[in-house]
């Protein structure tokens, strides 16, 4: 299996439900680097995973919709706790859409979203 793997970062802010989050129950603010990793059972014919530039523009898109932004008044996360777990699926199922059909020439796609050097969550599809 290749894989071809794309970083970025984002900024957000957010507050959780459920006391289990304690102080993190306030809105607080997070950054998260994260990579976004393309995998494929063979090489296309040009001997690759994936544009490694187009991969990375549309990490970049996907996060600029989410950088900068509390979350709390997102419409799109009305009722979630935006967890790094929820995130990751949420980014991961956005990068998909926005390589449509060539999704299907992939074996997997997965993301992960670093909060420090010590924790990070993944999400990952099946393609």
């Amino acid at each position: 299996m290749y894989s071809v793997t794309v970083r970025d970062h984002m900024m957000i802010a957010h507050s959780f439900r459920g006391e289990s989050f304690g102080p993190a129950q306030a809105l607080h603010g997070a950054t998260f680097v994260v990579d976004a990793t393309f995998r494929r059972r063979e090489l296309d014919n040009d001997g690759v995973v994936v544009d490694i530039a187009e991969a990375a523009d549309v990490l970049a898109a996907v996060l600029g919709e989410l950088n900068h932004r509390n979350l709390d008044e997102e419409p799109d996360f009305a009722g979630a706790n935006t967890t790094s777990e929820y995130l990751a699926r949420v980014v991961a199922e956005r990068l998909a859409d926005r390589i449509g059909a060539r999704a299907q020439d992939l074996a997997g796609l997965e993301v992960t979203l670093h909060e420090s050097h010590v924790a990070w969550a993944s999400y990952r599809l099946e393609c």
